[in-house]
């Protein structure tokens, strides 16, 4: 991340105001610098301050590399050498006692360490917020640490000590002043001008220490923001996501931490949900090894329920239903549809010709032997989504609209919508491969029947959605052929 962020304007704007408030404070409000005109005050503090801004400016452009935590350092000591500098300008020409000359040098010290803190800490917030826009802050902490309670309890220390010197100064110079103006301090003119400075002191101070601290605070807000909008993405699903890393302090030590537990959490993740499609793939096998159909005719079916999904995830009444995470649920699911035709005995599963009554009667129990097993899986693993949505799948992919269908004659939307897709996608698959009992159909006769099927063996919702995606049907059946090219598509 680029930790050098100079902006001029601000840089600019900084200068020039901490030279409006130096010139202002010198010509108009310290009663012991009342020998220069107000003319020559601003006239001196400009020259000095666009010197000084030459300097900085080059300095800035130079140093590419040049860290914004080094702002203070920088502009301290540049106008540390400005106050020394015109100090010995005015001790040279107007014969300025030590004391006014320390007055002008702790002056320029103290505007620098104000506008140096200034300047870092928006720079700071310009980091962050470029940082979050190209989504490009660290991951991990680097560099050296920095506690951001000793910056903070340092901050505030500092300024207290400004404002504490600066006040005291300002009360003693002035009591030494008095007492060599008795004049003034007679006609009361004298009490006027100290307790006029040291209010001028004390509003500035204020000034640049309300502005501080608000930049701070937004500096903070920030970085907080941007590390709680990533946990809320993570607390959502998104484990991919990391927390952004701007500093190497406490708050940076935290957020790298829990990178380093996502990071360990997602490799979980990811070699749960290897097992998890292995184990599919195990079962699926199994369950072809016992049944006349080819393993094509799974990557098929689960194909088309994806395609089924999509489409009617367009559709307002299931958009919130059929989420990308459900949908690849769906897909990961539908191989395990017909499981449970291992409990199936040999002679009704592969037998050749028509079923008698009492054999299909048996053919019909795959559907509860499936999810049985797959509910005594679920019982073993907790709660699991994919166990869920692949026992309803196996239950009711054979149940029809209108009650006709089976284990249990469920009705309309009684029958799981993971059923209704599966049961759409099932019955295309068959129609379009040649079985023992039966020839391979042609795309047309198989949307045919489908149709005929709308409202009393399909959900029709699910027959417009096959209808509106037709094409990636044929386009899943020509992927997916089985190898000894059966499949009319």
């Amino acid at each position: 991340m680029d930790s050098s962020r100079y902006n001029v304007g601000k840089t600019l704007l900084g200068y020039s105001l901490a030279c409006g408030l130096f010139g202002t404070y010198a010509g108009r409000v310290c009663p012991m610098l009342e020998t220069l005109t107000l003319a020559e005050v601003y006239s001196h503090c400009g020259v000095v301050f666009a010197v000084l801004f030459g300097v900085r400016h080059t300095i800035s452009r130079r140093l590419t590399s040049f860290n914004t935590t080094s702002f203070v350092l920088l502009d301290t000591i540049l106008f540390l050498v400005a106050g020394v500098l015109l100090a010995t300008y005015y001790n040279l020409n107007y014969q300025f006692t030590i004391d006014s000359n320390a007055k002008v040098v702790f002056g320029f010290c103290m505007f620098g360490f104000f506008t140096g803190l200034l300047l870092e800490l928006d720079a700071k917030i310009d980091n962050v917020r470029w940082a979050n826009a190209s989504e490009s802050s660290l991951t991990h902490s680097s560099g050296e640490r920095r506690s951001m309670v000793k910056q903070a309890i340092t901050l505030v220390v500092l300024m207290f000590i400004a404002l504490s010197v600066s006040l005291t100064m300002v009360g003693v110079k002035g009591v030494f002043w008095l007492e060599h103006n008795p004049a003034q301090l007679l006609d009361g003119s004298g009490k006027i001008s100290v307790i006029k400075e040291f209010l001028y002191v004390a509003v500035v101070l204020m000034g640049y220490g309300v502005s501080i601290m608000s930049l701070w605070r937004k500096w903070m807000s920030l970085v907080l923001d941007s590390q709680e909008l990533a946990l809320s993405k993570v607390t959502q699903g998104d484990i991919a996501q990391r927390l952004p890393i701007h500093n190497n302090d406490e708050i940076g030590a935290i957020a790298t931490m829990t990178n380093s537990m996502l990071d360990a959490l997602q490799q979980t993740q990811h070699e749960v949900t290897i097992t998890r499609d292995v184990a599919i793939v195990s079962l699926s096998a199994l369950a072809e090894s016992r049944d006349n159909e080819t393993g094509a005719h799974i990557l098929r079916t689960q194909e088309y329920v994806k395609a089924l999904a999509q489409q009617m995830a367009t559709y307002p009444k299931y958009s919130s239903k059929l989420t990308p995470d459900y949908i690849e649920l769906l897909h990961k699911s539908a191989p395990l549809h017909d499981i449970g035709k291992v409990g199936v005995p040999d002679s009704v599963l592969l037998k050749p010709g028509k079923l008698t009554p009492e054999e299909f009667e048996t053919m019909k129990q795959h559907p509860v032997i499936g999810a049985k097993a797959l509910s005594i899986a679920e019982s073993q693993m907790g709660s699991s989504s994919f166990l869920h949505v692949a026992k309803e799948i196996s239950l009711t992919h054979h149940e029809k609209w209108d009650g006709s269908g089976y284990p249990y004659g469920l009705t309309g939307e009684e029958i799981p919508l993971s059923g209704r897709l599966m049961a759409l996608a099932d019955v295309y698959d068959a129609l379009i491969s040649k079985r023992v009992y039966k020839p391979a159909f042609s795309h047309q006769k198989a949307c045919s029947i489908i149709v005929d099927g709308k409202g009393t063996h399909f959900d029709p919702e699910v027959v417009e959605a096959f209808l509106a995606a037709e094409n990636v049907f044929v386009d899943i059946a020509k992927q997916y052929q089985d190898n000894d090219q059966q499949t009319a598509a």
